[in-house]
């Protein structure tokens, strides 16, 4: 799309926006044109909670699938929309509920965190839930005496366990799109630009969390590098995050770790799709009450802890 066509479907889309009383989100993963059509930019739970405090009626989530779903668990009275029905997530996929309960079955007195990259059915199955910013602080204050069953991402597991010393139980899940980085991208991206501190998401491999200078939560990477007195980084997640980078950080330089780290799911969003969602209010994603409920005490119970 040309950037003359990309403003005209922009304006259009703020205007509809407004007629709507709509908000939109943008995950920090999501196209450059998307991300400048939105109201809030950030990671999956703090945008559902950034549209909850608004009086927005509707909520257009530029997203995955379980990002619009904790859109509507703290935002039951609002439409949630989803511009792109099929962009899900292959780790939150990895489990299911099903699965979980017969899991908990097997390990009496066990406490189950769940990393927010989950459906809502797998968050009501679940004691607490955690993200990538605060997962380590949700683990410290559990009880030392009980079991901890973590899912789904192990490498996010292994990083906890190495930060908090706990034992867990991890689910063989990961993120097909973190988990591809290598330490042997790290290296070579290194010896590239020997100047460059290297940030890499908790979701990656143990030995390429072990070469980097910051893991942290995408958030946390632009706010590490806005503050930071170098001048130079090597990322380690996925590959939209150059444009919020660019923005924040415009007189310093980024280099992807690796061409590998795009998202499939996270591109299926277009403008298009963003102006077809405003005007049809389709397609919706509505948590049935009972999962709902279910599924917001596992995240009250992980935002009471600060």
């Amino acid at each position: 799309m040309e950037q003359k066509e990309i403003q005209e479907l922009s304006e259009k889309i703020l205007r509809l926006k407004k007629e709507r009383n709509a908000v939109i989100l943008a995950h920090f993963y999501q196209r450059p044109e998307i991300q400048d059509v939105a109201d809030f930019i950030g990671d999956s739970l703090s945008l559902s909670q950034q549209a909850a405090s608004t009086d927005a009626e509707v909520i257009i989530f530029c997203g995955v699938h379980f990002m619009a779903e904790s859109a509507s668990i703290l935002s039951p009275g609002k439409i949630v929309v989803l511009p792109d029905e099929h962009a899900g997530c292959p780790m939150a996929d990895m489990i299911d509920a099903v699965q979980l309960v017969c899991k908990k079955q097997e390990i009496p007195g066990v406490i189950v965190v769940c990393y927010v990259n989950t459906s809502a059915e797998v968050k009501a199955e679940c004691d607490i839930a955690c993200t990538s910013a605060n997962a380590v602080k949700v683990v410290a204050s559990l009880p030392p005496d009980r079991p901890i069953l973590f899912v789904p991402d192990k490498n996010l597991g292994l990083y906890i366990a190495a930060q908090t010393g706990r034992e867990m139980i991890l689910w063989e899940g990961y993120c097909n799109t973190h988990d591809k980085l290598t330490a042997e991208d790290i290296l070579k991206a290194k010896a590239e630009h020997p100047e460059a501190l290297v940030m890499v998401h908790p979701e990656c491999r143990p030995e390429v969390t072990a070469l980097a200078d910051k893991v942290s939560s995408t958030a946390g990477m632009i706010n590490f590098a806005a503050a930071s007195d170098a001048r130079e980084f090597i990322i380690g997640t996925e590959m939209g995050i150059l444009h919020p980078l660019k923005k924040r950080c415009p007189d310093k330089q980024f280099y992807m770790a690796s061409k590998k780290l795009m998202c499939p799911n996270m591109k299926k969003t277009t403008l298009d799709k963003v102006y077809q969602a405003l005007v049809t209010l389709e397609p919706r994603v509505d948590v049935p009450e009972e999962i709902r409920e279910r599924a917001i005490v596992c995240l009250e119970r992980m935002m009471a802890i600060k």
